[in-house]
């Protein structure tokens, strides 16, 4: 196989660099504010397998611009709302380039630098599903 132009490391690099990112600790003391969507991106598995931050709203990774997007059929009005979002994934990578795209789109938000796996070794609440 050839070697790609940019690794996806390289990306996640690139993106951190002009994005806002929340550390554990910070992203762990708003779980309660009324003004503040977590948004997990992981994959329904990995929410059913290793649990998931009490309130957060699931949005699958290769959804995300279309359900932040009022012109897009797949719109979902929880992104309309005027507050501050707050997106993960397990490590931090997939909610890096995630949080760029949507920035990119005019979306304003944020991602949890280290993820869930952090939020998880941090004490962070976990819920797990019925």
């Amino acid at each position: 196989m050839e070697a790609l132009k940019v690794s996806s490391a390289e990306l996640v690099k690139r993106a951190r660099a002009r994005i806002r990112e929340v550390e554990t600790a910070d992203a762990i003391s708003m779980v309660s504010d009324p003004d503040v969507v977590i948004v997990d991106l992981r994959d329904v598995r990995e929410r059913e397998r290793f649990g998931f931050i009490p309130g957060s709203f699931h949005c699958p990774r290769g959804m995300a611009e279309f359900w932040i997007d009022p012109e897009s059929p797949y719109f979902k009005d929880i992104f309309g709302q005027k507050k501050t979002f707050l997106f993960h994934c397990a490590s931090g990578w997939r909610s890096a380039l995630t949080v760029a795209q949507l920035n990119d789109m005019g979306f304003e938000c944020a991602h949890v630098r280290d993820g869930f796996n952090d939020w998880v070794t941090a004490g962070g609440p976990v819920e797990k599903p019925q």
